[in-house]
C-alpha cells in the first residue's frame, strides 16, 4: 500500500483530568487497543474518546467508584439522559456501540466479568433517503471551474474525481500520485478501516486530473506537500474541511437548490450506475461497502425505471378488456 504524505498524528483523546485514575487509565488502554488492533481510523478513535469520556463522567456523577460497579441501569440512564435525548438516534446508537465495545474489551482481557451494555438494544434508526444530483446538475457544477488557471484546474479535478470514482471525501484527501493507475483507468483507494480497493475511473476524470498534474499542481507544491494529489493554497495536503469548502463553492456557483454535501457526489455516482444497469454487487465493490445491504439503499431511487420495465414486459401488468388482467397462466 502506498503511504500517504507524512502528517503529525493527532491523538487527542479529550480531557480525562476530571476522571478518576482507574477510569482514565482504562479509557486510554481501550483507545490504544483500537488503534493497534481494531482497524479503526484516528478520527473514529477520537470520536470514541469523546463519547466514552462523557459516558464515564456521567457514571462518576452517579457516585460510581469503580468501572466494574457500572450496571445496565447506569448505561441506560446515560443513553436516556437529557444530553442524549437532544441527539439524533444515530448518535445515540454510536454512543451505545462505543460503550459496548469498551466494556466488551474489558471482559475480553479479564478485567471485568460482565458487559453491562451487552443486552441493551440500539435505538431504531429510520433510514433517510440520500440526496442525489441529476446528471444535468452534475454537469452544471463541473461547468463552473473551466478556466485554464491552476486553482480551477485543481478544483475541477477534485470534483471529477469525487463523482467519477464515487470516493469519500477522506479518500480524495488521501490520494497520492502513485495511487493513480491511469494506464489501466484505475485508482487505488485506502478506505474505511484501512481497507484498500481498486476503483475504475472514467476517461474524462483521468484527462482532467492529468491536466492538473501537468499544469496546476506545481503551483501548490511546498515542503509539506509529499505525494498528495490535491494540495491546498497552504501548499500541503487538503483536510476534509478544506475540500468541503472547495466543493461548496462550486455547488453554490451552479445554483443547486439541494442540501449537497461531499457524500452527495458518492450517492449520485452509485445511483447513476444502477440507473444505467450496473450490477448491485459491482457497485458495492466500487463503493467499498462491506455489506450489500448498505448499497441497496440506492436501489429505491430507480423504482420508476423498474416500474416501466414491469409495465412493458410482464403479462399481468396491464388490465385487459372486460376487467380481466393478463392471460390465464
Amino acid at each position: 500500500m502506498v503511504s500517504s504524505p507524512t502528517k503529525k498524528p493527532t491523538t487527542s483523546d479529550g480531557d480525562q483530568s476530571q476522571l478518576p485514575k482507574e477510569f482514565s487509565a482504562a479509557l486510554r488502554d481501550f483507545l490504544d487497543y483500537l488503534r493497534l488492533t481494531g482497524g479503526r481510523t484516528e478520527s473514529t478513535c477520537q470520536a470514541y474518546a469523546r463519547d466514552l469520556q462523557a459516558y464515564l463522567g456521567f457514571a462518576v456523577s452517579r457516585k460510581i467508584k469503580a468501572i466494574n460497579d457500572i450496571t445496565p441501569e447506569i448505561v441506560g440512564g446515560y443513553l436516556t439522559s437529557p444530553v442524549a435525548k437532544k441527539k439524533k438516534a444515530s448518535s445515540v446508537a454510536r454512543y451505545l456501540s462505543a460503550i459496548k465495545g469498551f466494556h466488551g474489551y474489558r471482559v475480553m482481557i479479564g478485567r471485568s466479568a460482565t458487559n453491562p451494555a451487552r443486552l441493551l438494544p440500539a435505538p431504531r434508526i429510520g433510514r433517510k433517503l440520500p440526496v442525489v444530483l441529476s446528471v444535468q446538475e452534475i454537469n452544471r457544477i463541473l461547468a463552473g471551474p473551466i478556466r485554464c488557471v491552476p486553482l480551477e484546474r485543481r478544483d475541477r479535478a477534485i470534483l471529477e474525481t469525487l463523482y467519477g470514482a464515487g470516493l469519500r471525501i477522506s479518500e480524495v484527501a488521501g490520494l497520492c500520485i502513485p495511487d493513480l493507475l491511469f494506464s489501466e483507468q484505475l485508482i487505488r483507494v485506502c478506505g474505511k478501516g484501512n481497507r484498500e480497493r481498486i476503483v475504475p475511473v472514467g476517461k474524462s476524470a483521468i484527462a482532467t486530473v492529468e491536466k492538473y498534474l501537468a499544469d496546476g499542481r506545481s503551483r501548490f507544491v511546498g515542503p509539506k506537500s509529499g505525494e498528495a494529489v490535491f494540495l491546498s493554497a497552504h501548499k500541503r495536503p487538503f483536510s476534509r474541511m478544506g475540500l468541503w469548502r472547495v466543493i461548496h463553492r462550486w455547488v453554490a456557483a451552479a445554483g443547486i437548490d439541494k442540501a449537497v454535501t461531499p457524500h452527495t457526489f458518492r450517492h449520485s455516482f452509485a445511483t447513476h450506475l444502477l440507473e444505467g444497469g450496473a450490477d448491485l454487487r459491482a457497485v458495492q465493490a466500487m463503493l467499498g461497502h462491506e455489506s450489500l445491504s448498505t448499497t441497496q439503499i440506492y436501489t429505491h431511487l430507480d423504482r420508476q425505471y423498474l416500474q416501466e420495465i414491469y409495465r412493458s414486459y410482464h403479462p399481468l401488468s396491464q388490465a385487459k378488456e372486460g376487467g380481466k388482467r393478463g392471460s390465464s397462466l
